[in-house]
């Protein structure tokens, strides 16, 4: 018998050949989901009730009466009570503890690790100047496509023009019209830890392609909520007093047993800190320990963006990230309620009566700052990216409140009939339903 003597370069060539056509073979199959199924949304998670001595974020209370329905309407806010503070009690900042996960689906890593330093120089911490941006959503062929797309922007926040920002501190301060000279700060001091990697099993997520190219992750909402809030009752560095922030990138989850029943993009919630010797809550008598927390997902230009400012432009990088701190401010424990409302423009919520300042106005937003990461073209060669960051409007107080006129924020950046805006972007927003209180429903 002879026997022939293949070359150990042959058999490596002929292995890498291997390897390489497996991985091309599993992306070639991975599903593409329309766009008409991709649908932004967030939730919120657990909920708790608290006293001014609970050991938690700081916080206050105030109350507002609904002249529609005739309610007086309770409700608890993060930082200092902007009616009743003076001087340097009026500044409020909370640690926030960021944790990057990497999650593994498919055998695929989405990598938060990689969008932590993006995220850290995004408006969400770095200081920016409000008093004017150079684009803003307009509403496009809304509801049909395109819509949501890029327009031109203009006068933001004329009040806080020339002042230096955090993001969520000029939304606050222009909710309650304290700009300007005001004391008045809302801020966010970020704290990094190292990364934590998740591996996600196989049934409770799948990677899905946007029809930019874009391969995502999407998991099990269910599954998901458990392990964030296993991780805030296990980690020793979270306290109640601050807000941890866990950042994914490219992951989205799914309601239900359908993947393609997604995408919520973030989640915010509240809890009474479990007792590491009984079961339960923490006894505090009075002064029981609450976590709040948030998770939100930077998404890559191209997930839902369309190219060169097409529908929901303003949907990506830190645009999760936003929403769900904004709503972490205005509701931290998960207890706001107020009169149903409805839009249009957010039609995946329905009728609800939560004091959400996110949920109206997904997908409407703004360009600011400078945005260097991953900003070439999206996979299948067309552009998204912009160079610009993309926070999202956020919807006000008297908005839901009904107050007409408003003159509780700040004013708009035209004289209107109403006098104060309905949301941070104001005369920018496109839609007229929010330059007037919320439509009520049942």
């Amino acid at each position: 018998m002879t026997t022939k003597r293949v070359p150990l370069a042959a058999v490596l060539i002929s292995l890498l050949s291997f390897v390489l056509g497996g991985i091309a073979a599993a992306q070639s199959q991975t599903q593409v989901i329309d766009d008409s199924q991709l649908h932004a949304l967030s939730t919120t998670i657990g909920g708790a009730s608290v006293l001014p001595t609970t050991r938690t974020v700081q916080h206050w209370f105030g109350s507002t009466l609904d002249p529609h329905d005739g309610v007086t309407y309770g409700y608890n806010m993060v930082g200092a009570d902007p009616n009743n503070c003076n001087g340097s009690a009026c500044s409020a900042t909370v640690t926030a503890d960021i944790i990057p996960l990497n999650v593994v689906v498919g055998g695929r890593t989405f990598s938060g690790q990689n969008v932590l330093a993006p995220t850290l120089v995004s408006p969400v911490f770095a200081l920016n100047d409000y008093g004017s941006i150079p684009f803003a959503t307009a509403a496009g062929a809304f509801p049909n496509a395109p819509a949501l797309i890029k327009g031109p922007g203009g006068v933001l926040s004329q009040g806080d023009a020339g002042q230096q920002l955090q993001l969520q501190d000029a939304t606050m301060r222009a909710q309650f019209n304290k700009t300007g000279s005001s004391s008045y700060h809302l801020q966010l001091n970020p704290v990094t830890h190292d990364a934590i990697t998740i591996v996600v099993p196989r049934g409770k997520g799948t990677l899905l392609q946007s029809g930019r190219g874009v391969v995502f992750a999407d998991v099990n909402i269910q599954w998901w909520a458990t392990q964030i809030q296993n991780l805030t009752n296990s980690l020793g560095y979270i306290v109640p007093t601050h807000l941890p922030i866990f950042l994914t990138n490219d992951l989205v989850l799914f309601l239900g047993t359908n993947p393609s029943n997604c995408c919520v993009i973030g989640f915010h919630g509240a809890g009474p800190v479990p007792s590491h010797t009984s079961n339960g809550p923490m006894n505090g008598n009075g002064n029981q320990p609450v976590q709040t927390w948030a998770w939100a997902s930077w998404t890559s230009p191209g997930f839902f963006a369309r190219p060169n400012g097409g529908t929901d432009w303003a949907l990506q990088d830190i645009h999760a990230l936003s929403h769900e701190i904004a709503e972490w401010a205005d509701d931290p424990f998960i207890n706001n309620f107020v009169e149903p409302w409805l839009t249009p423009t957010a039609p995946q919520y329905g009728c609800t009566d939560i004091l959400e300042t996110g949920d109206p106005v997904v997908a409407i937003g703004f360009a600011i700052g400078t945005n260097s990461f991953e900003q070439g073209p999206n996979p299948n060669g067309t552009q998204s990216a912009d160079g610009f960051y993309h926070p999202e409007d956020e919807v006000y107080l008297p908005w839901f409140m009904r107050l007409a006129p408003n003159l509780v924020s700040e004013p708009t950046q035209t004289v209107s009939t109403n006098v104060g805006r309905y949301t941070l972007m104001g005369g920018l927003n496109p839609f007229p339903g929010f330059r007037e209180p919320a439509t009520g429903c049942q």
